[in-house]
């Protein structure tokens, strides 16, 4: 087996980390198992001082064990989604934007605060916008995040948070791909099924590749079967939907980043380590895992195995790897 200490699985994932301050367990994945990303949680965070020596600690650790500066990433979208309290500026839901009086004015201006703010904390990458379309009053779970029902208004609306977003030097991350508006059931529970349509997927479709073209740094999987797509796995192991939609038809060449893969949409199906394995086959770039350090070590063993044995692609391998350092540089350089 390749030495942890050289080898580039690790760059494959982003964790969580367990409280406001880096402690013995997560300098451990960052020595000795190679994992420069990380998320940030409510958990984490104290007040602005205590959260800037955080992500400054993060820095300083990657760079002391020769690794590239980190990814750190933050899911603040706004309103019901949000993981900074105040001071930092509080945001209403993303559907409450798009339908106010003046929602272009109103959403340019959450992205440039959020951005900025972010930046200013050490904090390079949100998972926001959400572009899943949506219909209101139909009981459907994302109702409140997303921008709307109409596919393009949300590709409009959308569009115009990441370009907003990025300019202020964090990456952003449309999601939850091929479109999770159609979800009655919360994937953090339980796996939800989509039964749209060719046609209604087409229309879901839209907003992502409107934020394709805008240069979207990040697009999310969602944890969701779509029966019209690939009846058998849910997006985020769908090489059908990863692969020859989202790569080959819709050509997107940022990277893709899995929901947690500890959500129980997937780790009531599976373990977490074959669903990160089944992740990165099926075409994602970042596994995501926010909680559990020894799933994540175990996830990392298992896709260690994998590309030992000659069942991970060496050549994707390496295009993934230069996907997530070209973010990087990116945002470095923004």
């Amino acid at each position: 087996m390749t030495n942890k200490k050289t080898s580039k699985i690790g760059r494959l994932f982003m964790a969580g980390l367990p409280g406001p301050e880096v402690d013995e367990s997560t300098l451990e994945l960052i020595k000795n198992y190679r994992i420069n990303n990380f998320i940030i949680f409510k958990r984490n965070v104290v007040d602005p001082k205590q959260l800037r020596s955080l992500t400054g600690d993060l820095v300083a650790l990657c760079h002391e064990y020769g690794l590239a500066p980190p990814l750190i990433a933050i899911d603040q979208e706004g309103g019901t989604v949000a993981r900074l309290p105040l001071p930092f500026t509080q945001f209403a839901d993303a559907r409450e934007y798009a339908e106010a009086a003046q929602a272009e004015t109103k959403l340019d201006n959450y992205a440039g605060t959020c951005g900025r703010e972010l930046r200013e904390m050490g904090i390079n990458l949100n998972f926001a916008p959400v572009l899943d379309v949506c219909p209101r009053e139909e009981g459907y779970f994302m109702e409140r995040r997303c921008l709307g029902h109409d596919p393009r208004q949300v590709a409009r609306l959308g569009t115009l948070v990441i370009k907003s977003m990025q300019e202020q030097g964090v990456a952003a991350c449309a999601k939850h791909f091929p479109g999770l508006g159609g979800a009655g059931l919360d994937p953090h529970l339980t796996l939800p099924v989509v039964r749209r349509s060719r046609a209604e997927m087409a229309d879901d479709l839209i907003p992502f590749q409107a934020a394709v073209k805008a240069g979207v740094a990040t697009i999310m999987t969602s944890h969701t079967v779509y029966p019209c797509l690939d009846p058998d796995m849910p997006a985020t192991l769908s090489k059908v939907i990863l692969t020859e939609i989202l790569r080959d038809k819709m050509a997107f060449k940022g990277v893709v980043v899995t929901d947690d893969l500890e959500m129980g949409a997937i780790e009531n199906e599976m373990a977490v380590e074959d669903a990160a394995l089944g992740a990165f086959q099926a075409g994602a770039d970042l596994l995501l895992i926010c909680h559990d350090y020894d799933k994540v070590k175990k996830a990392w063993h298992k896709l260690e195995k994998a590309r030992d044995q000659g069942v991970i692609n060496p050549e994707y391998l390496n295009l993934s790897l230069a996907r997530i350092v070209e973010l990087g540089r990116a945002i470095a350089h923004s």
